[in-house]
């Protein structure tokens, strides 16, 4: 009951709509008693005085219950159409704010699919049940009741017979229910499953086909399909029978009264229009008996769907704003980690005592084997995650004590991974700044390299980049972050390993770039080469969460250690080729295989002098 209680409170921001359709409903019923009384007034009045003027007046009588009752009926389902679409309309809304609050760390464990399914899926099945069962049910329940008073009104030894079918039908109710109940639970997981299946599928269609996996993908669907199908069939089933079973029962009960009924009027204890009205009633009464079966269905996918939708929702983000955190502005970009410790889970740390304080305007590199914790720890500043030890401030205020609008308005990222909307690229430049002018957005643009090549494309500014930018090449993306995040103009930068798998040229434009938007901002570099990280002021050698050396580029030469021993793989022979004059394509080759042998000097060296 807690979940419907739930999904009925949702309908209360409606209430004056919701009091009309219940008046609807009500109207609908008295209407719907009204009518057989007047036709069994009608056999009456045939079979006794026969008198014209009288059957004329029963006959308007019943035109103008029925148009009545055709009009409330309107009411009902349009005002119940409409509440149910307005609380489906604020639950998706709810749900997708819910989703932009919540930090890295649930979006790390939960699936696309299965969140996609929520929104879609499971708000449909509480939108249903809002409509056919909150407002039938009451029209089911008045119905009922109010045929019951009349059958016993009319005759109280026909209406116990009519009421011997209950015990046995709300018995084979109860079970269905149940049993629906635990159906549909099934049919809303194995639908986010099967959506998670066609999301991932979609978004790595290059790989499929690359691995000409196709027909394993198909049945990986197929099999979640079939999954899918065979619970909904069951729910079917199950209501079918419930319905089948009743209509049997009612069926039963028709002839018993009939045969009951006739023993009466032939008696003289009860008139032909008096029978003709209990059938007329009888009838009635296998309406809300057939309703109810589709309100527990209905009713049970709602339970399924909401246990789904509202775990969601009371899922608490860890990374909260305060109560009357403050709005931070516009910073110098002094950035200090005092004695920062972080981990995903209570078991195994990714940082452990971290200290680091970065000047402003100064430039930062992280350096460090892949899982050191370099992209963690940048991921801790704009508060992505929140450190589970120590504290992170900026110019001297903690960045849990302000809005996390106005701390991450600062802090610019350039993800390696870039992300692009399917949108044109004049939209996904000014993401950051949806106000911003032409001439903003092509300066933004010129600094990033990219300017030249958008002019050449037919469109320009105006250019569709498809989904997640596939149309445009990896250096290309990595510009137009870039650009996106020069528009944005912040204090503080990350730019997370942005040159690691481009090629020469690519890399050159987009240091030319990069060298641009540094300027003048406190910035954070993750790198796994020393050409990208020799020019900063400080570089921070991680491993396994801690920082083992740091130090300008000549003092971490100067000393034995990690950082040395990567200078030694990655560029002293590179540098050797060129004075030897052998070419780009030794260089390049002694280059790439030296990255492997720098990732493996930062993993193995268990020493190291921190300069």
């Amino acid at each position: 009951m807690g979940i419907i209680w739930r999904i009925t409170t949702k309908t209360l921001k409606y209430k004056w709509v919701l009091l009309l359709a219940y008046l609807s409903v009500f109207g609908v019923t008295v209407f719907s008693l009204m009518v057989p009384r007047l036709l069994g007034n009608a056999v009456d009045t045939v079979l006794t005085s026969g008198q014209r003027g009288e059957l004329l007046f029963l006959a308007m009588g019943i035109v103008a219950l029925s148009v009545g009752r055709a009009i409330a009926a309107f009411g009902q389902q349009y005002l119940g159409e409409s509440i149910s679409q307005w609380v489906a309309y604020d639950l998706r809304n709810e749900f997708y704010d819910h989703l932009q609050r919540m930090s890295f760390a649930f979006h790390d464990r939960e699936q696309t699919g299965n969140l996609m399914s929520k929104a879609t899926a499971d708000v449909e099945g509480i939108r249903m049940f809002i409509q056919q069962g909150l407002i039938r049910a009451l029209y089911t329940i008045l119905l009922f009741a109010g045929v019951g008073v009349a059958m016993l009104l009319l005759n109280w030894q026909l209406a116990l017979v009519s009421l011997l079918f209950a015990p046995p039908i709300v018995w084979s109710t109860a079970r269905t229910t149940v049993k629906l109940r635990k159906e549909w639970r099934t049919v809303q997981d194995e639908m986010g499953h099967m959506t998670t299946l066609l999301q991932e599928n979609l978004s790595g269609q290059r790989v499929v086909k690359a691995f000409a996996a196709e027909a394993h993908e198909r049945s990986k669907f197929n099999a979640s399909a079939v999954r899918v199908s065979d619970h909904s069939y069951t729910a079917a089933i199950l209501q079918a029978f419930n319905t089948s079973l009743i209509t049997i029962y009612h069926l039963g009960v028709t002839v018993l009264i009939l045969w009951a009924g006739g023993r009466l009027v032939m008696a003289g204890d009860l008139t032909a229009g008096g029978l003709a009205q209990f059938i007329f009633y009888l009838g009635m009464l296998a309406q809300p008996i057939r309703m109810s079966s589709m309100i527990i269905n209905s009713y049970s996918r709602a339970v399924s769907s909401g246990q789904r939708l509202f775990t969601t929702l009371d899922a608490a983000s860890p990374v909260k704003e305060k109560p009357g955190a403050i709005v931070l502005p516009r910073v110098q970009g002094h950035v200090q980690f005092e004695n920062v410790s972080f981990s995903y889970d209570t078991l195994s740390p990714v940082l452990q005592g971290i200290n680091l304080e970065a000047a402003p305007a100064r430039v930062i590199a992280l350096v460090g084997a892949p899982g050191s914790g370099k992209s963690t720890l940048v991921h801790l500043l704009p508060r992505f995650y929140d450190a589970t030890g120590g504290r992170i401030l900026v110019d001297g205020i903690d960045v849990r004590d302000v809005t996390l609008q106005s701390l991450r308005e600062n802090i610019g990222v350039v993800q390696q991974d870039v992300f692009l909307f399917t949108t044109t690229i004049r939209e996904n430049i000014a993401y950051g700044k949806v106000d911003a002018t032409q001439e903003e957005i092509e300066r933004a643009a010129k600094i990033a390299q990219l300017h030249d090549f958008i002019m050449t494309l037919p469109d320009g500014y105006r250019t569709w980049v498809g989904e997640r930018g596939i149309t445009l090449s990896g250096g290309q993306r990595q510009r137009l972050a870039i650009a996106r995040t020069v528009l944005l103009d912040p204090p503080i930068l990350i730019l997370d390993d942005s040159t690691s798998s481009v090629d020469t040229e690519t890399e050159h434009l987009i240091r030319i770039a990069l060298t641009a938007v540094m300027k003048g901002r406190t910035t954070f570099v993750i790198a796994h080469r020393v050409s990208t990280v020799k020019s900063a002021d400080l570089i921070v050698v991680l491993r396994d969460g801690q920082i083992i050396q740091q130090g300008t580029h000549q003092e971490l030469l100067s000393v034995p250690g990690p950082y040395a021993e990567v200078y030694e793989l990655q560029l002293r022979p590179q540098e050797a080729v060129l004075v030897e004059g052998n070419g780009h394509r030794n260089g390049a080759q002694v280059r790439s295989e030296s990255h492997h042998g720098a990732s493996a000097a930062f993993t193995t060296q268990r020493g190291g002098t921190q300069a």
